[in-house]
C-alpha cells in the first residue's frame, strides 16, 4: 500500500476507530490514544498491506484497547479470591458465633470457653466451678443448644 493510499486510509478511518476505542475504554483521550496506537502499528506494516484495511485497523484497535483494560484491572488467580472469600467468610462467621456467646448467661459463657477455647476436660471443669461433672454436662449442652439456636436466627434474619 503506498503512503497516499495508507493516508486516505486512515483519514476515513480514523473517527471510526477513535469512536471503537471510546466504546471499549469509555474514556476520550484513552480512545485516542489507542486508535493513535493502532494507526501506528498500521503504518510500520503498510508496505505489506491491501485495501481496504478497516477490518485489519478495528482488530487492531479492540486489541489494544483490551491490553489497556487488563493492564488496569489485574486479575487474581481463581484460587487466591477463593482463600480470601472463605477467610472473610470464616472470620465473618467467628464474629457471629462470639457474639452469640457473649449473649448467653455467664455460667453458659464461661462452661463453653474453658471446653471449647481452653480444651478443659469435664473434670477440670466440675472441679474449677465447685459444681457435679453432669451438671457440667447438662449446662454445656444448653449453652450449644442455645447458641446454635440463636446463630441460626440470627442467618434467618439476615
Amino acid at each position: 500500500m503506498s503512503q497516499e493510499e495508507f493516508q486516505q486510509a486512515v483519514y476515513q478511518l480514523r473517527p471510526h476507530i477513535t469512536e471503537l476505542a471510546q466504546h471499549y475504554l469509555a474514556d476520550h483521550e484513552k480512545a485516542e490514544d489507542a486508535a493513535q496506537d493502532a494507526l501506528l502499528r498500521l503504518w510500520q506494516m503498510h508496505e505489506q498491506l491491501h485495501p481496504p484495511i478497516d477490518g485489519l485497523a478495528k482488530t487492531l484497535t479492540r486489541n489494544i484497547c483490551i491490553d489497556l483494560l487488563r493492564r488496569q484491572h489485574p486479575t487474581k488467580p481463581i484460587n487466591q479470591i477463593e482463600a480470601e472469600e472463605t477467610e472473610t467468610s470464616n472470620h465473618q462467621q467467628v464474629e457471629r458465633m462470639m457474639a452469640v456467646v457473649d449473649s448467653l448467661p455467664e455460667l453458659q459463657q464461661t462452661i463453653l470457653r474453658l471446653r471449647h477455647m481452653q480444651g478443659m476436660e469435664m473434670k477440670e471443669l466440675a472441679a474449677l466451678l465447685q459444681m457435679n461433672e453432669a451438671a457440667v454436662r447438662k449446662a454445656l449442652s444448653r449453652a450449644r443448644m442455645a447458641v446454635r439456636d440463636k446463630y441460626l436466627t440470627q442467618q434467618d434474619n439476615e
